[in-house]
């Protein structure tokens, strides 16, 4: 069997997220003994499918045997996912669940699946975690990523189910980069509205927007502000260790969703299925964590 060449393909280069999963899979590939191309979509969805379909209609001996991306948009590249399995080349999906992969599995020669974590819970535990620090209810902002991608509806669906009806949320739309961030809490905050509002929390669908909007704040020019804004809890989700964890434990943040990576497990799956014709499942999920505990946080009593 000639060796597996796989090529990954990730969002962007600008979210330390998307720079985990590539890490994971690097490793993933070297343990392995597998070629792995990784290749950057710009978080824009006609780039991200030119990339799979010139990889699919390459000459067979330079296409890969796998591809596993992690979609910019929300429909998952049916038409690309078609043509990788007419080509007989494996497709795995990260961080979303698309319905296609039922119906392309049944007649695929190759291992099609998605290894995804459940973004829904996500929203839960970010919910509960809001609820903890204010018991009372109180006012927040929420900093959502792309509106079209399957992790932030899912996380906001979760999210809006969980957090409690005395907690007011304020909507901003983000897009994963802590430069997004920056954008709409500056937007925000030239609004009138934002003037009458006192915020609580702010809580963002992922680390770096949490920190983006840390970084508005603490450039305000009125002192008596910035130092309020500074004793407002930031909350993050991926809590990856040398980011989002860290930050918790420095103070940036006060809580973050821990999210496993995923594009290593989804290598090693596909090369367990090429390799050995292990059955793999459509559907694999990672569990996120809360850091700290919702106890712990129960227990953060917030500055007046």
């Amino acid at each position: 069997m000639k060796p597996l060449r796989a090529l990954l393909s990730l969002i962007t280069q600008n979210n330390d997220f998307q720079l985990e999963q590539a890490a994971s899979a690097r490793l993933a590939a070297k343990d392995i003994g597998i070629d792995l191309e990784i290749v950057y979509a710009d978080s824009d969805t006609i780039t991200q499918s030119t990339q799979l379909l010139r990889a699919i209609q390459a000459d067979p001996l330079l296409r890969p045997t796998a591809i596993v991306f992690e979609p910019v948009g929300g429909t998952g590249l049916p038409q690309v996912a078609r043509a990788a399995a007419t080509a007989s080349i494996g497709w795995a999906v990260l961080n979303a669940d698309p319905t296609y992969i039922a119906d392309l599995r049944p007649t695929a020669k190759a291992p099609i699946f998605a290894v995804t974590t459940d973004h829904k819970e996500i929203g839960r535990m970010q919910a509960q975690q809001v609820a903890a620090l204010l018991p009372r209810g109180g006012s927040m902002l929420y900093i959502q990523g792309p509106s079209e991608t399957t992790a932030a509806k899912d996380r906001t669906l979760g999210f809006q189910s969980t957090v409690p009806s005395n907690v007011q949320v304020t909507i901003l739309k983000g897009q994963w980069t802590e430069e997004s961030a920056i954008r709409c809490v500056n937007s925000w905050l030239k609004l009138t509205a934002s003037v009458k509002t006192r915020i609580d929390v702010v809580a963002a669908q992922n680390d770096v927007m949490a920190v983006g909007a840390r970084k508005v704040f603490s450039a305000l020019s009125n002192p008596e502000e910035r130092e309020r804004w500074m004793r407002v809890p930031y909350l993050g989700v991926d809590g990856l260790s040398k980011t989002g964890q860290a930050w918790v434990r420095e103070g940036l943040l006060t809580a973050t969703v821990v999210v496993p990576a995923m594009a290593g497990q989804a290598i090693r799956l596909m090369a367990s299925a090429i390799y050995a014709g292990k059955a793999v499942s459509d559907r694999t999920l990672t569990i996120p964590e809360s850091m700290p505990t919702i106890d712990r946080l129960s227990a953060v009593k917030l500055a007046s």
